[in-house]
């Protein structure tokens, strides 16, 4: 393939055009390959071959369409061909490919040289783990991450007069131990200058930046808005990945939350070196069923014994909606839940009566 390779970019060559194949009959015409062709080409390849190696570790998502570039070549001929793979097959595969799309052009417009510039002026960065362990300890219920949102692709809008820095605050005067924040926009109307918002409105709960990470350029752009952890998705990240960006959060100062949704992504998660906090997400990111019974699933024997002795704190996500939720994924061994229905969460706590139909910053959680 490289001998191929090297003669396309000095000989002239031949395309085979599908879209204009009639009676069995092709037309052809000679071409030159650009460079900018090549690194295309050597680009896709790359992200096959990223793509294999997640899948075998049990990864369905993949990083970007399977399609490569727009000519596929055999020797000294190109086809244009159509791949019927080109769809994402579920919404997470979606928004990881809109992702890709959207990461690589804000690269090109601030550079990584520039982010590390941003960062001497950066405040420093708060303890998003110590501040969860404190809460527990004080409270002896799970450390509550408040999530601000204001759409999720399962349930649409969850408010239309979202005001981030207000409902931040709510959370905080509530009791939160910490925040997520949502800063993808296409999918969940978040933004990353949400974000910075919050930070800069001097709320003082340690801020995680819930993104869908998928280059570590989005780490260092999400300390510049303040964050103090972020969010590395297992379903998405090979464990190369997770280990790199995970080494790249600590060097910036950044907790960071992996998420997993079944036992070998938590298998898998439990093998890196390094990891001191895992969110176990109760939703399949494929179908988006939710099952609550799979906190304590992965909970169970050696998996829960080995969290316990390597003190990684665990969060509970996705399906905690009332006070006796909150208490089994407890019981499971959670340290944390990333909730949005704070007056659920104060009942949980202290058994107030409060009326279920008095709801906090959102209609309910999510």
């Amino acid at each position: 393939m490289a001998e191929h390779g090297d003669n396309r970019l000095s000989v002239p060559c031949i395309r085979a055009h599908q879209s204009d194949l009639q009676d069995e009959s092709t037309v052809v015409s000679p071409a030159t390959s650009s460079e900018a062709d090549a690194l295309k080409i050597k680009e896709w390849e790359v992200g096959r071959f990223q793509d294999e190696i997640a899948a075998t570790q049990g990864i369905r998502i993949r990083r970007r369409p399977p399609t490569g570039p727009p000519l596929h070549y055999v020797g000294p001929f190109e086809f244009r061909l159509q791949n019927e793979g080109n769809n994402p097959r579920n919404i997470l595969e979606e928004i990881v490919w809109n992702k890709d799309v959207e990461v690589s052009k804000l690269k090109e417009r601030r550079p990584l040289y520039t982010l590390k510039k941003a960062l001497d002026a950066a405040s420093p960065t708060r303890d998003f783990i110590g501040a969860l362990k404190a809460s527990n300890l004080r409270t002896g219920m799970p450390g509550l991450i408040a999530e601000v949102k204001k759409a999720s692709p399962s349930r649409g809008v969850l408010r239309e007069d979202f005001d981030p820095v207000e409902i931040a605050k709510a959370y905080e005067k509530g009791g939160a131990a910490c925040l997520s924040v949502l800063t993808d926009e296409k999918y969940f109307q978040g933004s990353f200058d949400n974000l910075e918002a919050i930070r800069k409105a001097g709320v003082k709960c340690p801020l995680l930046c819930k993104e869908f990470i998928i280059d570590a350029w989005q780490i260092y752009f999400a300390r510049t808005k303040g964050a103090d952890a972020v969010l590395l998705i297992a379903g998405v990240l090979p464990d190369l990945d997770i280990k790199y960006m995970v080494k790249i959060s600590k060097l910036l100062g950044l907790a960071a939350l992996v998420e997993v949704h079944n036992e070998r992504e938590m298998d898998r998660v439990l093998d890196i070196d390094g990891i001191q906090l895992i969110g176990i997400n109760n939703r399949d990111l494929e179908t988006f069923e939710v099952d609550i019974g799979n906190t304590k699933k992965l909970l169970e024997g050696e998996r829960g014994q080995k969290i316990r002795e390597k003190d990684i704190v665990v969060v509970g996500e996705s399906g905690i909606f009332t006070p006796d939720d909150i208490a089994f994924v407890q019981e499971a061994g959670v340290k944390a839940v990333r909730f949005t229905n704070i007056k659920i969460y104060a009942m949980a706590c202290t058994g107030w009566g409060v009326d279920r139909e008095e709801k906090g910053p959102y209609k309910g959680n999510s």
